[in-house]
């Protein structure tokens, strides 16, 4: 397999490996809040240390959850528990990402801020760029083994800025995360073999129609999870998914040839009745209630769901039985989806902390990939959320309603800042539809996906073209959107898809082009994202 990457500046836990490089704690790895033992000099034990105190601001990009409810953060079970952990007082906010601006405005800035995603995310509003935060490079090699071990080279050049690392990223060891999911109950009734190809895909959801399977394969709208066809046909929109042609790097949908055959599948889909009429206005809400109610045979979402909706479509359909199956592969034998960013969140330490509390923190964020850490953050507290027998075997109080999992989502996601977010192994571990789930990212997303170049910080002509420019990793340009779907209902000729890209250029993609060219060719914050 290809490795990872990256070209010049840049941008749930696949944990077996974290336990061959922390499994016993060795004598030199000290607690965050242990200080050097000045060359082996007995010192007076003046009994329990002095915790290190230091504020840490949470991302979060919704205005609901478990976090909203408690009165008092810092007075919370798990962030006392965390701080008991690791000889810590932290005083936590959570904020949304799109409000960072006002704090940077008022320089009322944490000791450790988290964004979403990046340096070059919106949210950090140049900060980095401005000086805001401490580069990190020599704590990191002096107090991070751990961290420096696991984070890929990716995530690394991700959250750098002028050859210097300035954050400690939330990262992937895997890009590969999203799949395409089948009723397998209905696809044995049909007779037919699970599809490798889209003639065959195509033959499938046509069988799913003679069954009266009421939405064949889901779609939603911007095609978002509904981009299986885009992927089989190597021309994704996405902000990540430009490529190399003829001397220039280009958006994927350039390439005219395949975006035609893409548009002429989905065109077919929509005139045979294998996906909603309405496909372009589905929400959300609406392609998750279709899928809970169990109306598709096939649809696209991320791996890691498995067990939910395994659970949610047998309360609708008892008989449902759903896999993961290998997405279909076009005429090129490409299939698959596109390669997510290496970089989840980023936590990035103010530069006016001092270095020796500086060092104690880079520590707090090196322990989160211990085993230690892995066990609490996935599991809680032994005697309170789950038990342990004499053979370590662990019984866990999965969480039943939505207050229960919004809980352990705060537990396991939100405070646990830095790990490999692919997917949660421990927990994973524990039933037969988390081991399917472990099984379908080593079995299948590991051989499929779309690799790209992005660009982190973002490209600054983006900004000057809204229109031009992906709103989401996963969402493509608006102008390019719009004529897909007029195309699919018939209201464009597909064939015009030229004309589409001379019109992209003429408002600006000219200067995208010329932008993401230099860069690429200048190693300025271009990364090829790829799987290893």
């Amino acid at each position: 397999m290809k490795k990872w990457i990256g070209m010049g500046l840049s941008l749930v836990l696949a944990m077996g490996l974290m336990a061959g490089c922390a499994g016993n704690k060795p004598e030199d790895q000290k607690p965050a809040n242990q200080k050097p033992d000045n060359g082996g000099e007995q010192q007076p034990d003046s009994g329990k240390k002095e915790p290190v105190e230091f504020s840490l601001l949470l991302p979060t990009t919704v205005s609901s959850g478990y976090h909203t409810r408690v009165p008092d953060l810092n007075k919370d079970k798990w962030v006392l528990k965390l701080e008991e952990l690791t000889g810590t007082d932290l005083d936590i906010k959570v904020m949304e990402d799109a409000k960072f601006g006002v704090m940077f405005a008022s320089n009322d800035i944490p000791d450790v801020v988290g964004s979403i995603g990046g340096p070059g995310s919106k949210s950090m509003s140049g900060s980095v760029e401005s000086g805001i935060f401490m580069p990190l490079d020599d704590l990191l090699k002096e107090h991070a083994p751990n961290l420096m071990k696991l984070i890929p080279k990716a995530a690394w050049e991700t959250v750098s800025y002028e050859g210097k690392i300035y954050g400690i990223p939330e990262f992937l060891k895997s890009p590969s995360r999203r799949a395409t999911y089948i009723r397998t109950d209905l696809l044995e009734k049909t007779g037919l073999q699970a599809p490798t190809t889209v003639d065959e895909f195509l033959n499938v959801l046509r069988a799913f129609k003679e069954l009266g399977v009421e939405t064949p394969y889901q779609m939603r709208e911007n095609f978002k999870y509904a981009d299986i066809i885009l992927g089989a046909f190597d021309v994704l929109p996405y902000k990540d998914q430009f490529e190399l042609a003829d001397g220039q790097v280009v958006p994927k949908f350039f390439d005219t040839d395949n975006m035609q055959k893409a548009l002429e599948t989905y065109k077919t889909m929509y005139e045979e009745g294998l996906i909603p009429k309405e496909f372009a206005t589905i929400s959300s809400t609406d392609f998750t209630k279709s899928i809970d109610a169990g109306k598709p045979g096939i649809w696209s979402q991320n791996a890691s769901g498995l067990p939910g909706y395994r659970t949610n479509v047998r309360n609708a359909v008892p008989d449902a039985q759903i896999d993961i199956i290998p997405s279909p592969k076009g005429p090129e034998g490409k299939g698959g989806y596109f390669y997510y960013s290496p970089v989840v969140r980023t936590f990035y330490i103010n530069k006016n902390v001092d270095e020796a509390r500086a060092a104690e923190i880079v520590k707090f964020f090196d322990w989160m990939v211990t085993p230690e850490a892995e066990e609490f953050f996935t599991f809680g507290i032994e005697g309170d959320t789950y038990t342990k027998d004499a053979s370590g075997l662990v019984t866990y109080k999965f969480p039943v309603t939505k207050e229960q999992q919004e809980e352990e989502g705060w537990r396991s996601g939100t405070i646990w800042a830095v790990h490999d977010a692919t997917y949660n192994k421990l927990r994973l571990d524990l039933n037969e539809d988390g081991k399917a789930t472990l099984a379908a990212f080593d079995d299948v997303l590991s051989q499929e996906g779309l690799p790209g170049i992005g660009f982190y910080p973002e490209l600054s002509s983006f900004s000057k073209y809204p229109d031009l420019a992906a709103p989401s990793p996963d969402v493509g340009p608006k102008l390019i959107i719009d004529h897909m779907v007029k195309m699919i209902y018939g209201k464009e000729p597909i064939s015009d898809w030229p004309k589409v890209i001379e019109e992209y250029k003429s408002k600006g993609g000219d200067e995208i082009i010329k932008e993401a060219t230099e860069r690429w060719n200048n190693k300025q914050g271009a990364v090829r994202i790829d799987i290893e």
